[in-house]
């Protein structure tokens, strides 16, 4: 399971101050605490009440690659953002986050991947939003990975992001984003990776931190091989470490919690 620490965002009260007053100590704070948990990359959004995300996004990186050496998942809405993030990465291969299958946007983002030789997430949605079914969700990502195969782009490089919506106003989409995890694995050879951005399931719902961990061993259970998460919250982490040991995909060990968590 590939973790993608998430807590340097701007959404959160903390990182928007310090982002607002340019004081590195709590981003580099954040970017240490994550990367000892084990995260093995850290999401960097500069959040949406910034003027100037490019300038913001320079600053962010560097202040964040000047205390660890993990890669960075280079997260913006506008792709001039995450292009002012990409030059000035220099800790192993990028993730680009995100791009939908509008056409003009799936081109911008594959051109940066190339360029900056980045890994890519691509949301299955478009112009007209997510769709509700799977096999909606997976003919956005066939459309996705066409287009990146076009490019020159293998599907190795590729992440598709199902995007599982709140369960308090959208409870119905959580088995289809379960669905297409599953199905994405059929739609070539090698498969794209997949991702999910997990607190999204539980926003502004009660007992989230047990939502997101049900919904995590959920997803590793039909193939998830990717999770933007809190990898500080240790329950989580237990959970997965736990989905694991019982999908065959680790060694089991008395002290496995243990080892999981060095």
């Amino acid at each position: 399971m590939i973790l993608i620490g998430e807590r340097i965002n701007g959404l959160f009260k903390d990182v928007r101050k310090a982002i607002q007053e340019k004081d590195p100590k709590p981003i580099q704070e954040l970017a240490i605490k994550q990367a000892e948990a084990g995260a093995h990359y850290l999401d960097v959004n500069t959040g949406p009440a910034v003027d100037n995300p490019a300038e913001v996004m320079d600053w962010l990186v560097e202040v964040v690659q000047e205390v660890v050496d993990i890669p960075l998942s280079i997260d913006a809405a506008k792709m001039d953002a995450i292009e002012a993030g990409l030059k000035v990465h220099k800790n192993g291969r990028p993730i680009i986050n995100s791009t939908t299958a509008e056409a003009k946007m799936l081109e911008r983002a594959l051109t940066l991947t190339k360029e900056y030789n980045a890994l890519l997430i691509g949301l299955a949605m478009n112009e007209k939003g997510v769709p509700k079914d799977a096999n909606s969700r997976c003919a956005i990502a066939m459309e996705i990975i066409a287009v990146a195969d076009e490019f020159g782009i293998p599907t190795s490089d590729l992440f598709i992001d199902p995007l599982i919506l709140p369960v308090g106003v959208a409870q119905d989409h959580a088995p289809e984003v379960l669905e297409t995890i599953s199905q994405i694995k059929t739609l070539a050879d090698p498969p794209p990776k997949t991702v999910i951005g997990l607190s999204n399931v539980s926003q502004k719902a009660k007992h989230r931190e047990l939502i997101n961990r049900i919904f995590l061993v959920m997803s590793m259970g039909v193939g998830l091989d990717a999770a933007i998460v809190d990898v500080n919250d240790k329950d989580l982490m237990d959970a997965m470490a736990t989905a694991k040991i019982l999908l065959n995909q680790e060694i089991y060990a008395e002290s496995y919690l243990e080892m999981s968590r060095r």
